[in-house]
């Protein structure tokens, strides 16, 4: 099997087949967890690293799992992962665990992972599942950073509200004000808000892949134009 290259895996992960926004999976805690930018991303990151632990290591034992039992130890595999995760969280950032509450130990069900691993992981080497799962990941982090983002300026009017949970007590003079006295728009910090809010950017990612599709048509079309002359 040819191994893709590096390129088309970012660019898979990050744009083309970014699981938020094109495979709309993992869409559960995505919309419940997105209220705010620090939320996002702290579970944004929990899912990247999980993602991309759970790609190498069934990478690396994809030449001794029998084909019958492949998705039960991939899940066996994934729930270690996540397991370790949900405890250092707890650990070292309670607080932030306490909010997120169900959805840490949920990434065991998370749809990208099984699905990675099945998918890519399981097929491809070490270097390339790594890269795999850093790229998909990051998609669906960047997805929950925008859309907690988006619906705290708009809800709230500020961002990085309450980033202490994540980076300290240093971090409590990080909240900026976007607008003074701001009432605030509850709409968009509860759950339907959650849905526009990811319905735009999906619609703003379809409007800028369509304006790319129209140029590269254009550009097809010159070429034989130039030649011709």
């Amino acid at each position: 099997m040819t191994e893709p290259s590096y390129a088309s895996i970012a660019r898979d992960g990050l744009w083309s087949n970014n699981p938020g926004l094109v495979q709309l999976l993992g869409l559960c805690p995505l919309l419940a967890t997105s209220n705010n930018l620090v939320n996002g991303l702290g579970l944004g990151l929990a899912t990247m690293l999980a993602l991309t632990a759970s790609n190498v290591c069934v990478s690396l034992i994809r030449g001794i799992v029998r084909p019958e039992i492949r998705i039960p130890v991939f899940v066996l595999v994934i729930a270690a992962i996540v397991t370790v995760i949900e405890l250092g969280m707890h650990a070292y950032l309670h607080e932030l665990y306490a909010v997120l509450g169900i959805f840490i130990p949920l990434i065991v069900t998370n749809c990208n992972l099984i699905g990675r691993a099945e998918a890519f992981a399981s097929k491809h080497s070490p270097g390339r599942a790594l890269v795999d799962g850093l790229m998909m990941g990051g998609g669906f982090l960047l997805v929950l950073v925008v859309l907690g983002g988006l619906r705290e300026v708009v809800g709230q009017g500020t961002l990085l509200a309450q980033a202490h949970m994540m980076f300290g007590e240093a971090a409590r003079g990080w909240t900026v004000h976007l607008v003074d006295n701001y009432r605030g728009f509850l709409l968009a910090i509860l759950p339907p808000g959650a849905f526009i809010g990811l319905g735009l950017i999906i619609a703003l990612k379809n409007v800028v892949d369509a304006r790319l599709q129209r140029r590269a048509q254009h550009v097809v079309v010159a070429q034989p134009v130039a030649a011709a002359s």
